[in-house]
């Protein structure tokens, strides 16, 4: 192994990447399996990680489990932690928080409920999980939080009230988790990415009946230096940079992958 190839390796690891049933925590995940490591991963439902199993099994990835978990509940996360140690005979080293939902509703028409719903799993999951894996970091010497944020932990946009709200809560947890654990060798970190072609932002990618693309399409496209949306290949390489020793001394930092937005004030009209 030469001297980079060792400084990016996951050999060995065991990297627990919450929702990485598609997506962006599915490429998360698959990356890391390819570094060398062992992958946990879990979903609320069966049929999810059931599924999923499947498309490893299908990358050729063999050293991986799935697990029917909420996050949002911490008894059911203890119970996968511990489930996860046993099957792999060994203590988690990357924790991914990747799992989150989004409501596109007007702030005004927006009930409470779905408002909490939203934080409960975009934010308040991402504490839940990580301190649960914490005191076994500890006593390991160290390990790698990845907190998987968003262009709305910077800015703002008509009808994700709830969503901007929980990301830029995860921004600062990441600074606080580095702030507290930081002296015991863990390194919390977060990835921002700009906008990503998914399952999740498809309704904003569709066709106008008369062959048009989406206005929001449009708006993303000229808000983007790259001119394009991302694709999940673009996050793998800061994900394995954030879980390797190449990280280091890298802590409390948001690292956003987003095709050059936050640096971009648009063209003139």
């Amino acid at each position: 192994m030469t001297y980079l190839e060792n400084k990016f390796s996951l050999e060995g690891k065991l990297a627990w990447v919450t929702g990485a049933t598609y997506g962006i925590g599915y490429a998360i995940a698959l990356c890391y399996a390819k570094a060398g490591a062992k992958i946990a991963f879990n979903s609320r439902h069966r049929d999810g990680v059931e599924k999923a199993l499947e498309e490893y099994r299908k990358d050729g990835v063999e050293n991986v489990r799935g697990y029917v978990c909420d996050v949002t509940d911490e008894s059911q996360v203890l119970a996968t932690r511990d489930m996860i140690e046993k099957d792999f005979g060994q203590t988690v080293d990357i924790l991914v928080n990747n799992a989150g939902i989004i409501k596109r509703i007007p702030m005004t028409d927006m009930s409470a409920d779905d408002f909490r719903q939203v934080v409960d799993i975009d934010l308040v999951a991402a504490f839940i999980v990580s301190k649960a894996v914490i005191p076994a970091m500890i006593r390991k010497g160290g390990g790698k939080i990845i907190n998987i944020c968003s262009m709305m932990s910077e800015l703002g946009r008509e009808t994700v009230s709830a969503y901007a709200a929980a990301k830029g809560g995860l921004k600062m947890l990441t600074r606080n988790i580095c702030s507290e654990y930081g002296k015991y060798n863990i390194q919390c970190n977060g990835i921002g990415p700009g906008y990503i072609a998914t399952p999740q932002t498809a309704p904003l990618r569709e066709k106008q009946p008369d062959g048009s693309r989406h206005p929001f399409d449009s708006f993303i496209v000229a808000k983007t230096p790259a001119e394009r949306w991302g694709e999940t290949k673009d996050l793998e390489g800061p994900a394995l940079f954030l879980a390797s020793e190449a990280s280091d001394f890298v802590n409390g930092h948001i690292l956003y992958v987003d095709g050059g937005i936050l640096a971009y004030i648009g063209k003139q009209p």
